[in-house]
């Protein structure tokens, strides 16, 4: 359970809390599940986001996860340490709210600190009274219009992407029979998960964190399958949630690898929810990302990862597109990199 105490309420605006890392939030070589940080990163976002819509007159609300940013995993966390999360509001528009959240991990023992993630996540009130319907977001005050001007283009960035990722939600991943080693049917893989109420907010519809750290444990299956070593997730590229998943759902999240570099390895992975009840309704594409996990050694160094083996056109297709985001992201480290020298 995700506890924020009272004392750790900065403002308004802000949020900070902090947990210490049990073995249940690692795997068996003691490190920190990339999807257990992911949950926390989402539970601040939601309170703080929640909070801030709730400050006016009219209907109550709560904040839902639209969509999650490419996150980097800068170091990793252990069994042990204390996660300290901070999130803050940094933007709004009429109906969203931007919330930026940073991940520190400390060492109670020797005191070091070290600043494990940040991450950018996008928010829309939905009213208690009816799940459709979306409230108007308080707006927040600027220390300057560049600040206010910056935000916006995030926010029309993120708009724009959502849009293109719909028009790949009609893919499916299907099972291979006999897949041959390092192929993308030989990892691949699938989770499924009925959504209880231990899963969901007061709407009754899933939590965005827990659907993270059920498709991170999928993308880390694959990862695992494939190299035969340990693995820890890297970083995910912008998780987009297209539609919301209902208390009674059965879901099922796929993954299977489209890229792999010398060092590292991309996975697609998708959440399809098929509602129980309202059967009518059918299956329906909810959420997709892609996660980037490296394989590592007992000395938790950097491992060579097996070449993935393509098998027909779509397979080719979809590495090339990984290759390009591999590309891509590889720059803009270094570009970042650069800006701080």
């Amino acid at each position: 359970m995700f506890r924020l105490p009272v004392s750790k309420m900065v403002s308004r605006l802000s949020v900070v809390a902090s947990r210490i890392m049990g073995p249940d939030d690692a795997n068996i070589v003691g490190n920190v599940h990339g999807g257990t940080i992911l949950k926390m990163i989402e539970e601040a976002g939601c309170i703080i986001g929640t909070r801030h819509c709730n400050t006016q007159t009219g209907d109550r609300c709560v904040a839902a996860l639209a969509r999650v940013e490419r996150t980097d995993f800068l170091y990793p966390m252990f069994i042990g340490e204390v996660a300290h999360v901070s999130a803050e509001i940094t933007y709004t528009s009429k109906h969203s709210v931007e919330v930026q959240v940073n991940v520190l991990s400390e060492n109670i023992l020797t005191g070091a600190k070290k600043v494990t993630n940040k991450a950018t996540l996008w928010y829309v009130p939905l009213s208690l009274r009816n799940v459709d319907k979306i409230i108007e977001v308080p707006p927040i005050e600027y220390t300057s219009t560049e600040l206010e001007e910056m935000g916006k283009k995030r926010y029309e960035a993120q708009k724009l992407e959502r849009m293109e990722t719909k028009e790949r939600n009609g893919e499916v991943i299907t099972p291979v029979s006999l897949p041959e080693p390092y192929t993308v049917g030989f990892s691949q893989s699938s989770l499924i998960h009925l959504i209880g109420p231990s899963d969901c907010t007061l709407h009754g519809f899933v939590h965005g964190g827990v659907t993270m750290k059920l498709m991170d444990e999928v993308a880390g299956i694959v990862a695992a399958r494939h190299c035969k070593t340990n693995i820890v997730t890297a970083s995910v590229d912008a998780i987009n949630f297209h539609r919301k998943i209902k208390k009674g759902c059965v879901i099922t999240i796929s993954g299977r690898m489209t890229f792999t570099s010398n060092k590292s390895m991309e996975i697609e992975v998708f959440v399809d929810a098929d509602p129980l009840v309202e059967a009518e309704k059918g299956k329906y594409r909810a959420v997709t990302a892609f996660f980037t996990y490296i394989s590592l050694d007992k000395e938790n160094k950097p491992l060579p990862v097996p070449p993935l083996k393509l098998e027909g056109e779509d397979e080719q297709k979809r590495f090339e597109e990984g290759k390009a985001r591999y590309l891509q992201n590889k720059a803009k480290r270094l570009a970042d990199k650069e800006q701080k020298q």
